[in-house]
């Protein structure tokens, strides 16, 4: 699983999973770009990537901004001149009941998580085209196969992340462009930095494995389907959750 000469685009790259996916992906030769709104964040990435001998650049973009996502396009354009992979991993989450839930959080969550993934696959496309190869890996969760209690908002991205991916690998996949999803479970990123330690240890309990996921076992998982190994999964949904949801 090499990715030499090819660049890949990781949102939500200077943290959690997207920074672990860049930190694979550059060990293995990729040119990264690391595209992200937290700018401090993203230079702060970017700057320890290439201290390990990686070749990195940092964007800002807001991902639910389709001016920003535009401009994101035409800045990997002007670093990389391709683009090869493209993993949508920024998201957010504001939760609450329903019967709570302000339709100022169902809004962002759904810019940032749902439109925010139209918005890159449909800027990313073009380059992908001009060399007939590329891969796009979404993230959606175990919360968008199954719902969750208080996440009404999020559990409607995840869902329609699904969606898009399918669509897209049946309008991709005879460009030379595949389509996957990865549905995490419960992965001890900064999102879990809030819960409680009681309610961790019920959700490990719950995992047949026994222990939370790490941000390493669902970059594993996109670097995986991003390269040559994944060549015939197109339009499938990859649960990386230790068999949570058996």
């Amino acid at each position: 699983m090499e990715f030499q000469n090819q660049a890949a685009v990781i949102t939500g790259g200077a943290s959690g999973l997207g920074l672990s996916a860049a930190r694979i992906l550059c060990e293995r030769g990729a040119h990264v770009i690391v595209a992200d709104i937290n700018e401090a964040q993203g230079t702060e990435a970017v700057a320890e990537l290439r201290e390990t001998g990686g070749r990195a650049d940092f964007v800002q973009v807001n991902v639910g901004d389709e001016t920003s996502v535009q401009e994101m396009a035409a800045k990997v354009q002007e670093l990389a001149g391709r683009l090869d992979v493209l993993i949508n991993n920024a998201g957010i989450t504001r939760d609450g009941m329903v019967h709570k839930l302000t339709k100022e959080k169902w809004d962002q969550v759904i810019n940032i998580n749902l439109t925010g993934v139209y918005l890159c696959t449909q800027a990313a496309i073009p380059l992908m085209l001009a060399n007939g190869y590329g891969r796009i890996i979404s993230t959606s969760s175990v919360v968008g196969l199954y719902g969750n209690v208080g996440q009404t908002n999020y559990a409607a991205t995840k869902a329609g992340v699904i969606g898009l991916t399918k669509t897209w690998a049946k309008e991709l996949g005879h460009k030379g462009i595949t389509v996957n999803a990865v549905a995490p479970g419960f992965i001890r990123t900064p999102m879990l930095d809030a819960v409680p330690e009681k309610i961790l240890e019920m959700m490990r309990e719950k995992v047949p494995v026994k222990r939370l996921g790490e941000a390493e076992d669902i970059a594993r998982a996109y670097v995986f389907l991003a390269s040559q190994y994944s060549s015939y999964i197109n339009g499938a949904v990859l649960s990386v959750d230790g068999g949570l949801v058996l």
